[in-house]
């Protein structure tokens, strides 16, 4: 069963536009999915995986294969396996001179961004594809089960939560002791504890120095790690926000892991009954909004903001001209606090949402209202 993505439609837009179309974002997130799913409307579309021999052996000689192959739309996926490719994808959409020629599908941001950004400057677009979103879901499975399982499709449209539960342990162990040593020569050992160290501090601002002192490692190895886990999509960094009205603010960024149902599976959490009774329950709630922020609107920039005074908003969401502060209350009976109604006196946002798990909102005051995930994305959407 193929479900609707938020992205199809950006994808197709840009496929429109330019040469060549990146699909990024984390393994099993759906990008091959989806990619399959918009070649099913194209003409003579062409797909390609190179993690299958038979896929790699017609690229032998890369150039006479792909020239064979113009006026088609061809899809590479774990384009990262070959970056010997991007130099030829340039030259010969040079030379064709015609949009929707190749999309290309990585997992590794870092790597893949480096390479198609000085081969493809000018020539390509990035869409990023997240595990499924609240939005995406909504009238299809259950909040709660969304909030247990995560959006990793193999985990949330499994048989029971036993083998969800199952599909995530393994997840874990593969993307560490084989995707990420294909990054870089870190120790999975070493990126595993990190990793469980950030899920117990989930959504709290990055203590460096504590985390390294816990590792017996710098300060630098434990900023590098983090990098690392951003880079292929596993952790959100989440800076600052910077006003100009001189006050004393935290410098720290928050880091939260990327999807729920991993964190729960690094918690040892087995269900949702278990979450809710968990002191982490509500930076997992935060979690879920900022996912639905980032599929809901990609080009917003996100930060948070804290003083040192009390002064707190979880996320500042700034996108298509509009400053939002997005408070996130894990409550059905969510209340801004006092540092709430301070921080929205010094950002002066054009809109306050109280984001909880709430089936319909009701405004609390001029320019504040409680809303649902699934108004939170509508809202962000048709700005």
């Amino acid at each position: 069963m193929y479900l609707q993505r938020l992205l199809q439609e950006p994808v197709r837009q840009s496929l429109a536009g330019f040469p060549v179309t990146a699909i990024i974002g984390p393994r099993q997130a759906g990008k091959s999915t989806l990619a399959k799913h918009i070649l099913k409307s194209v003409p003579n579309g062409v797909y390609l995986d190179l993690e299958r021999p038979s896929d790699l052996a017609r690229l032998e000689n890369a150039e006479l294969y792909l020239t064979s192959q113009r006026g088609k739309l061809v899809c590479i996926d774990e384009i990262q396996r070959m970056p010997q490719l991007f130099g030829l994808l340039r030259s010969l959409t040079d030379e064709w001179g015609t949009n929707g020629s190749f999309l290309i599908l990585g997992s590794a941001s870092r790597d893949l961004l480096k390479q198609s950004s000085e081969s493809l400057a000018g020539r390509i677009a990035y869409q990023r594809l997240s595990p499924f979103s609240w939005q995406e879901l909504a009238g299809k499975t259950e909040l709660a089960t969304y909030l247990a399982r995560g959006g990793f499709p193999p985990s949330l449209l499994a048989s029971d939560d036993g083998l969800s539960l199952l599909w995530r342990e393994n997840f874990i162990t593969t993307f560490l002791e084989r995707d990420l040593r294909e990054y870089s020569g870190a120790s999975p050992q070493s990126i595993r504890r990190l990793w469980t160290m950030l899920a117990h501090v989930n959504g709290e601002t990055a203590n460096y120095s504590r985390l390294g002192s816990a590792m017996g490692q710098s300060d630098a190895t434990v900023r590098s790690y983090i990098d690392l886990l951003a880079s292929t999509f596993m952790v959100e960094v989440v800076p600052p926000y910077h006003s100009n009205l001189g006050k004393r603010l935290v410098k720290a960024p928050k880091v939260y892991i990327a999807d729920s149902g991993i964190t729960a599976a690094l918690l040892g959490l087995k269900s949702y009954e278990e979450i809710l009774a968990h002191p982490g329950y509500g930076a997992l709630w935060e979690q879920a909004v900022l996912a639905t922020v980032r599929a809901a609107a990609p080009e917003a920039e996100v930060f948070y903001y804290r003083t040192g005074g009390g002064a707190e908003i979880d996320f500042v969401v700034a996108t298509r001209g509009a400053i939002l502060a997005v408070e996130c209350k894990g409550s059905l009976n969510p209340r801004p606090t006092k540092g709430t109604h301070h921080a929205i006196a010094d950002i002066r946002p054009d809109q306050t949402l109280i984001v909880a798990p709430v089936e319909e909102g009701w405004p609390v005051a001029e320019g504040i209202s409680v809303v649902s995930l699934a108004a939170l994305a509508v809202l962000l959407r048709t700005l």
